[in-house]
């Protein structure tokens, strides 16, 4: 008898598997850690390998838990990080490390199409700016600089399409995710043909493009061997992580707003319309005639985990004379600092910045540092500094006619009653929460049980399987204090982004 939804979340840091009852809770879960390398300033790449490797561990070890039989399992959903650039040859084997959404290597690129075809056209088709995080410029940049291996290519992955390949031997592009490659057509969501001839990216290294809750493939004997899996359990194409998660936390109306606390932050607003703006990210939702209207940061819970693993020693020795994990001491100590960290500032630009600012050369740095300050003080700066680059991005959108009443928040970030408090009021909206930690998986699970016809639709598994675990009001008087704040962090990085610049121009000449 089939009895659970498998979901599986393709996540900077690690790879998460979850097995769902069709209620939406979890009967069990796992997860497996993997590397970022990062070569040069502005690179950041992965093994797709490790993401497949990652993936049969967490499965066997859900399998494995003993109270998950493979053949109780109805369906599969994958879902994964934003603009890869998976390049395999005709066998599936992959020929490259793929850059991933924070890599910025190809600036160059993007600049020159930007010029000879025109920014202004290639929005007009794609909905989004032609910037180097995005999958176009990382397949020309294949072409550039690694001639021999871009002659091999035979088809270009996204993160979750890979393991959906791993899986099922098919290789497919789901709808959320074709907002990668600027040959997309945002309004009609298929491939522009005139606009690709104009990139010069070959047709043959684009799939056909499928809804996210459609079935694609079923898992072969291969792959049910490596995961012990079964052989022939339905999987769908999946999507994109901020997709899936959005969804996963019950987004599926028009005007709804997902707030993302993973590895990056920012948002993402359901739309029932096109609505692109160049400041931002238009990508279609995984609910089906739906948009996401997007911000997207690199500054989100990767700065904390950064901080921790530089600067954390003392919390992780006493980790365990204490009993709590050294981001909980962390926040403990945070907690103690008064809002507005005492003057303390954090731009939160740890790769460059995406949405709004869109600036390769940007940088992380700490403004208001005197002898007064102490750890808590970075730590709870890094946390507000997180949250100013969310309120920026929403600001963004509502200007641009998109309206935000509340936010729901996922991601590791949002276990931190502490940082979601904050998010509370340095936004001024509502903040609730639903099961934080397992909402992209459970949106990949979801489109598994849309598609095998578990659920009828996105709406209605949404309203049967999503619950809110708390809500956060903002404080009217720390919104007083953070708005001060807040404009500090605009102004430092209009004051500071001709001298990143010039920094970046000279490493690059």
């Amino acid at each position: 008898m089939k009895k659970y939804l498998l979901g599986i979340d393709i996540g900077t840091s690690a790879c998460k598997a979850a097995a769902f009852r069709y209620d939406g809770t979890v009967a069990a879960a796992a997860s497996a850690e993997y590397p970022v390398f990062y070569p040069k300033e502005g690179w950041a790449e992965q093994d797709p390998d490790d993401w497949w490797q990652g993936v049969c561990r967490a499965v066997k070890q859900i399998m494995a838990s003993g109270n998950i039989k493979a053949e109780e399992i109805a369906g599969i959903g994958v879902d994964g990080q934003s603009w890869s650039a998976v390049a395999v040859d005709s066998l599936g084997k992959v020929l490259t490390r793929n850059p991933i959404w924070m890599d910025t290597r190809a600036q160059s690129i993007c600049d020159r199409l930007n010029r000879e075809i025109g920014a202004e056209e290639i929005f007009a088709v794609a909905g989004n700016s032609l910037q180097p995080s995005y999958t176009t410029a990382k397949i020309l940049w294949y072409q550039e600089n690694l001639p021999e291996i871009y002659q091999r290519i035979d088809t270009i992955l996204q993160c979750n399409s890979f393991i959906v390949y791993r899986l099922t031997g098919q290789k497919t592009m789901d709808k959320s995710q074709g907002y990668g490659l600027h040959c997309f057509d945002m309004r009609k969501g298929e491939w522009d043909e005139e606009m690709r001839t104009k990139l010069g990216i070959p047709r043959s290294f684009l799939s056909e493009i499928r809804e996210c809750c459609e079935v694609v493939g079923t898992v072969t004997p291969e792959a049910a061997e490596l995961t012990s899996l079964t052989t022939g359990i339905p999987v769908v194409a999946g999507g994109l992580d901020a997709a899936c998660g959005t969804l996963g936390a019950g987004v599926v109306a028009s005007g709804e707003t997902q707030e993302q606390g993973g590895q990056a932050g920012g948002m993402s607003i359901c739309l029932d319309s096109y609505r692109a703006d160049p400041r931002l990210i238009l990508s279609y939702h995984a609910v089906p005639g739906k948009w996401l209207l997007q911000g997207g940061t690199t500054g989100g819970g990767g700065t904390m985990r950064w901080f921790e693993r530089e600067f954390a020693d003392y919390e992780r020795m006493t980790a365990e004379e204490t009993g709590a994990a050294s981001l909980a001491q962390l926040n403990v100590i945070a907690e103690q600092i008064p809002a507005g960290s005492d003057g303390l500032t954090f731009l939160p630009y740890m790769s460059g910045e995406r949405s709004p600012i869109w600036d390769p050369n940007a940088k992380g740095v700490f403004y208001g540092v005197d002898f007064s300050k102490t750890k808590g003080h970075f730590v709870r700066a890094i946390m507000e500094g997180v949250a100013f680059s969310l309120r920026h991005n929403l600001e963004v959108a509502e200007a641009g006619d998109a309206p935000v009443d509340e936010l729901m928040a996922v991601g590791g970030a949002a276990n931190s009653l502490l940082w979601t408090q904050m998010k509370a009021d340095i936004t001024g909206k509502p903040v609730k929460v639903p099961a934080s930690d397992i909402a992209t998986t459970l949106g990949a699970a979801i489109l598994a049980g849309v598609g095998v016809g578990i659920y009828s639709d996105c709406e209605e598994a949404a309203a049967k399987v999503i619950q809110i675990t708390r809500t956060h009001q903002p404080d009217p008087a720390n919104q007083a204090i953070y708005d001060r704040g807040y404009q500090i962090y605009l102004e430092l990085y209009q004051q500071l982004k001709d001298v990143m610049k010039k920094q970046g121009d000279e490493k690059d000449g």
